[in-house]
């Protein structure tokens, strides 16, 4: 983390301390937005919001050791005796902080974005790299305009590569995040109807994952999914220039199930256990195993390889690494209790991210009964084209492969809805938000021997609850 002195803090921020109440020798170790989480000889940074401000929480902030804070300029002055750092706005500090912090390390950083597969590919390209270089990784989900400052000031002043994932809500947010980064690598997994609802049409989503090469250094390369018709349309000019620059200022490489990805798949076998797959090109190469569900876990294996070749981890290294992913947890989970088997997807959920977990649900044998509890997907499109998804996804449920359908939420009451056209109605339960203990009872009525159940849902419904209840009963 970082670890430099008050003054050196100042002059990273532009900022004015408050002579009066600072300490020359001060040291600060590490930053925290968070007085529940603050440690000794922190920097406090109170960030000001619609409805908190966290310049009211100082005195905990003492409390709990910080050892010098931030302080926005048209705040009153506090009491507490500890150096302050003053500046116009603490966000925007904090962002400063960060670039200047990662402009000092000799560290490379690879940006992670994409609609889906970008917290997967994040963990898998982690773990690929660990094989080779001390790395960090964005933790938990600090992808945002305040996750990302944070994930860079916790890095290690020897680490030497970080990958770090960017998630947005509108159009400029990851230009901001890419240039505080400046990372020398850049992936995005693919493009989706996630943040329709905000940008209206894919063509805008597109425009804004690809704000991630606004940062990129000179010469850096960007690795895309070539399967994508948006990012293949829209990426196709990018690497005709860069093959006829004489000194290109960008590398390409693509991934995807297509041979003319520079890395694809020869053959792909999808268990419970994982996927293994096989790399065109390299027939003498062993199969590698990823212990994660589903063949899309295979596009991000296959994204995060190809960034670890680029940054010269061998095959061997990369075969190890896969065996070793840290996941980050509700993101196709396989967790087993007794005769129950719960597929725990319930951090997020759109079309495209429930027709791939739907797809892997199919493909696992060995049950006897295969459930499916699906919430509401917000954030797909206006509220016309929101139905119509739901109503699709529907409609294209396999009866033959799901033995009960659970929804819950009044848009996943479509799904619901659409289903009735080709499943028997007796198979189809339909429930509120407000219903989730009936929910509950009647999964559990229904449970028998060997029974998988998948779970996935926007994370508005918390559906990770139904999934600890299922756990503790079955326990």
């Amino acid at each position: 983390m970082i670890h430099r002195s008050i003054q050196q803090i100042n002059d990273m921020v532009n900022g004015k301390l408050v002579k009066e109440k600072y300490v020359s020798q001060g040291m600060i170790k590490g930053v925290s937005i968070d007085t529940r989480s603050i440690a000794p000889g922190n920097l406090f940074v109170p960030i000001k919001g619609e409805r908190f401000n966290g310049h009211q929480f100082l005195a905990d902030a003492v409390k709990s050791g910080a050892a010098a804070a931030l302080w926005c300029e048209d705040e009153p002055m506090p009491a507490e005796g500890i150096p302050l750092i003053i500046v116009k706005d603490t966000l925007e500090a904090i962002q400063q902080l960060a670039k200047e912090y990662r402009r000092q390390l000799p560290v490379k950083v690879i940006g992670v974005t994409g609609s889906n597969g970008k917290t997967s590919t994040k963990d898998i390209l982690a773990a690929l790299l660990g094989t080779q270089y001390r790395t960090q990784k964005t933790t938990g989900n600090l992808n945002n305009h305040l996750g990302v400052p944070l994930t860079l000031l916790s890095l290690a002043e020897n680490t030497e590569m970080a990958v770090v994932e960017m998630g947005m809500s509108g159009l400029g947010e990851i230009k901001l995040l890419s240039t505080i980064a400046s990372p020398n690598a850049a992936i995005i997994t693919n493009i989706s109807e996630a943040h329709l609802t905000e940008l209206k049409t894919k063509e805008m989503i597109l425009q804004a994952k690809l704000e991630i090469l606004s940062g990129l250094r000179e010469n850096g390369l960007f690795i895309y999914n070539g399967d994508d018709p948006y990012l293949s349309r829209e990426c196709r000019i990018l690497s005709m220039l860069a093959e006829l620059s004489s000194s290109p200022v960008l590398q390409i490489a693509t991934f995807g199930c297509g041979a003319d990805n520079d890395i694809a798949p020869a053959s792909c076998t999808v268990e419970k256990q994982g996927v293994t797959f096989t790399l065109q090109g390299e027939e003498s190469c062993p199969p590698f195993f990823l212990p994660m569900l589903g063949k899309h876990q295979m596009y991000n294996a296959l994204a995060a390889a190809a960034a670890a070749k680029h940054f010269g981890v061998s095959y061997d290294n990369i075969r190890q690494g896969l065996l070793q992913v840290e996941a980050t947890g509700m993101r196709n989970e396989l967790i087993e209790v007794k005769h129950l088997t719960i597929m725990n997807d319930s951090y997020k959920s759109n079309p495209t991210s429930l027709r791939a977990a739907l797809d892997t649900l199919y493909q696992l044998t060995g049950y006897q009964q295969k459930f499916v509890v699906l919430g509401d997907m917000n954030g797909i499109g206006n509220e016309m084209e929101t139905i119509r998804s739901h109503r699709e996804i529907g409609e294209e449920l396999d009866a033959e492969q799901i033995s009960c359908l659970f929804t819950i939420g009044s848009l996943a009451e479509h799904i619901a809805s659409a289903a009735k056209k080709h499943f028997p109605e007796e198979r189809i339960f339909s429930f509120q938000e407000q219903e989730r203990d009936e929910l509950i009872a009647k999964l559990k009525m229904l449970l028998t021997e060997e029974t998988i159940v998948l779970v996935k849902s926007s994370r508005k419904l918390q559906l990770e609850n139904i999934v600890n209840t299922l756990l503790k009963s079955t326990a």
